[in-house]
């Protein structure tokens, strides 16, 4: 019974860290790219544990009957008078970037009525039912050419303070303040600094913005061809004298590469000429034993408030690609 109950906490864990990507890949405001927020997007699909994304559904909520869902199939209790934020500072938003819809039962109700319910968007609901599946970055891209209401409330985001990353050739580059970006600039910054001199960086990703920094034409050489709406690392270095490909996960808000992960930058960059090295990045020594549990063997661990140190994850050789 502990044993089941174990699974289900540790499965409903990675759904909420996947809600947060699915989030984060819409381009969502960073003030809803948290716990409740992707707590609310998993009740309004009506996905637990147990369920796969396929099984996504679009059922009729109230605030309160989300909050019940949040306690009943994950864990998580939110105090009564914590009612209004999911109302005011998730489930607003989702209605104004168009990703749920309000009464769509009775558009008359009115705004203050204690029986307002919310539905999924007929789009995202489809579009979430293909998180699991290789047509995920395609059907995205086609999701994002359409969703006007997203890049309404992102003129707030085109106008946050950026910050400045110098790249190892001088070059430097902006990325979106706050996030996990700070931990981006460091790894360019610090992490490849330290090992991978030398290196060609071919892809920076950008919460703010998914393509800041991508080297097309390099990585078509390398035998690739890259959607950079998929799930593509946060960083990627290629080491030419090696001819390694480093594959760097910035940690924040989602989970390190594990074996799942693993397996599916393994079957992604397949074609790749270069051996592949895999390497999870953390700000903190705390914010990774976290997810100590879940890291994948044959992989790395870096720590910014450790630069010059690199934790190997069994193998018999350090920072280098597996056959």
């Amino acid at each position: 019974m502990v044993e089941k109950k174990q699974k289900r906490r540790s499965r409903g864990t990675l759904l909420v860290r996947e809600a947060l990507e699915i989030l984060q890949a819409l381009n969502v405001l960073r003030e809803q790219q948290n716990e409740r927020s992707a707590l609310t997007f998993l009740a309004l699909l009506g996905i637990a544990p147990g369920k796969r994304w396929a099984e996504a559904q679009d059922p009729l909520l109230g605030i309160t009957e989300m909050m019940n869902y949040f306690q009943d199939n994950f864990g998580k209790k939110y105090a009564p008078n914590t009612r209004e934020t999911v109302r005011r500072f998730t489930v607003h938003q989702f209605v104004q970037m168009e990703l749920v819809i309000a009464n769509p039962d009775d558009p008359q109700r009115p705004v203050n009525s204690p029986d307002n319910r919310y539905q999924i968007a007929p789009a995202l609901l489809k579009l979430v039912r293909k998180y699991d599946e290789f047509s995920w970055g395609e059907s995205l891209e086609k999701f994002l050419s359409t969703a006007d209401g997203l890049r309404r409330l992102q003129t707030r985001e085109r106008k946050m303070a950026l910050i400045p990353v110098t790249l190892p050739d001088g070059r430097e580059l902006t990325l979106t303040a706050g996030g996990q970006n700070e931990l981006v600039k460091k790894i360019v910054e610090d992490f490849c600094r330290r090992f991978t001199p030398g290196g060609v960086l071919v892809y920076v990703g950008d919460t703010g913005n998914k393509q800041r920094h991508i080297e097309i034409d390099y990585l078509r050489d390398l035998g690739l061809n890259i959607d950079e709406h998929g799930k593509i690392p946060d960083v990627i270095v290629h080491l030419p004298g090696e001819n390694w490909l480093v594959l760097i996960e910035a940690v924040t808000s989602h989970g390190p590469i594990g074996l799942k992960r693993h397996n599916e930058l393994k079957e992604l960059f397949k074609g790749s000429k270069a051996g592949l090295v895999f390497v999870t990045a953390f700000l903190t020594r705390k914010a990774m034993t976290k997810y100590l549990a879940e890291i994948a063997w044959e992989t790395e661990v870096w720590l910014a408030e450790a630069p010059s140190h690199i934790i190997h994850f069994n193998g018999e050789r350090f920072l280098g690609p597996y056959e």
